[in-house]
């Protein structure tokens, strides 16, 4: 997480639903031999202090969940290369804005019994999003397979500790000079969802 407090101006809340819309990251604990690293999706309990997540039951954190552990899910959202060129004024260097949020707490297995509702809610939380699609449910699958296939993963739960943001969008430079960057994001950068990084770049002054 870039250190510059310019970068860190979002309250929890807003760095809280972040996480919660994009529900998917990179869960990282402490192993053996370094760390160990998982791509995840998770839900956020309505009252952002539970992260719930299931794990397949061969992966290398499980294994290591002989007692709870201090974990970090890595949250990434929209980013791109800025070129100095862009700023339209001297002396810059190259940079990379983008936005990331950090859930820290700590991981622990649950008991198996809890699996089939955390699936419930997370599958759910999903196709809520899908309307006005009918939305696939659990009770969609034959007879015997979910058990069967839920047998291969694990439930977990990862209790929050503290919420961490990164909204790297040149806030430290002149509006004119951010604004151009913004534009020429829009139509030559390189990363992810351009167009919304762009946006918030151009939300910092209050324009859309």
């Amino acid at each position: 997480m870039h250190p510059n407090p310019a970068f860190h101006t979002r309250q929890e809340i807003e760095n809280l639903a972040f996480a919660r819309e994009r529900g998917f990251g990179v869960l990282a604990v402490n192993g053996e031999n370094g760390p160990l690293l998982s791509h995840i999706p998770f839900l956020v309990d309505d009252d952002g202090k539970t992260v719930w997540l299931h794990l397949v039951r061969s992966n290398p954190i499980v294994r290591a969940l002989t007692e709870n552990r201090a974990a970090r899910i890595a949250v990434s959202g929209p980013d791109s290369y800025i070129s100095p060129d862009w700023y339209g004024v001297i002396d810059q260097v190259p940079t990379w804005n983008y936005v990331a949020v950090h859930l820290i707490g700590e991981l622990e297995l649950r008991p198996q019994d809890e699996l089939h509702g955390i699936l419930d809610r997370q599958s759910a939380h999903f196709e809520d999003r899908l309307v006005p699609k009918q939305p696939w449910t659990t009770d969609k699958m034959s007879d015997g397979v979910m058990t069967r296939m839920m047998r291969a993963i694990v439930p977990c739960r990862m209790v929050l500790t503290s919420v961490e943001g990164t909204w790297k969008l040149n806030q430290n430079k002149a509006p004119e000079v951010r604004q151009s960057a913004a534009d020429h994001v829009d139509a030559y950068g390189q990363g992810t969802e351009l167009k919304l990084l762009s946006a918030l770049m151009r939300a910092v002054d209050g324009q859309s």
